[in-house]
C-alpha cells in the first residue's frame, strides 16, 4: 500500500471509530417555532392556545418509553417563567408533552392573567422521570419573546 494510500485509510478508520461519538453530543434544544418577536394571533378555544415547535437531540416521547435511552425525554413548557401566573392551577408548568412525547407542545395562554401582551415562551428539557436534563450543571432550556393578540 501507498505510503499517503495507508495515512487516507488510518485516517478514515479513526473518522469512523468517532463517528458514534456524535450520537452522545450535548443535550441540544431550539424552539423552531414561533420566531422571536412574533406576533401570534391567540386560539379561539378555552385556552387561548397554539402549538410551538421544538427541536432536540434527544428523542422526545411520552413519559415513561424512553426505557434504558438516556438521550430520550420530554419537554415542560412555562410562559413568563420568572413567574408563576401563567401556570396550568396547581401545577409548575404551563404545558409538557408528556403524555405523547414529539416535537410540539401546546401553548395556554388563557391561564395568564393577561393573555394578549408581550409574553416569553420557556422550554425546559426533562429525562424519562421528570427531572431536568443537565449540562454543566445547568437545564437545558430554549426561550422565545413573543407578542399575542387577540
Amino acid at each position: 500500500m501507498h505510503r499517503s494510500a495507508l495515512k487516507y485509510a488510518v485516517t478514515l478508520s479513526l473518522l469512523a471509530t468517532a463517528m458514534p461519538a456524535l450520537a452522545q453530543d450535548k443535550p441540544s434544544l431550539e424552539i423552531v417555532w414561533p420566531p422571536a418577536n412574533a406576533v401570534i394571533t391567540l386560539g379561539d378555544d378555552i385556552d387561548k392556545s397554539f402549538g410551538v415547535v421544538v427541536k432536540s437531540n434527544f428523542r422526545l416521547l411520552a413519559a415513561g418509553q424512553c426505557g434504558d435511552d438516556d438521550q430520550c425525554g420530554h419537554v415542560h413548557m412555562k410562559i413568563d417563567p420568572r413567574g408563576n401566573t401563567c401556570n396550568i392551577p396547581g401545577h409548575p408548568y404551563n404545558s409538557m408533552n408528556s403524555d405523547v412525547g414529539g416535537d410540539l407542545i401546546k401553548a395556554r395562554f388563557g391561564h395568564c392573567p393577561s393573555p394578549d401582551g408581550i409574553h416569553v415562551i420557556g422550554i425546559l428539557l426533562a429525562n424519562d422521570h421528570h427531572k431536568p436534563v443537565l449540562v454543566d450543571g445547568k437545564p437545558v432550556t430554549a426561550l422565545v419573546t413573543v407578542k399575542t393578540k387577540k
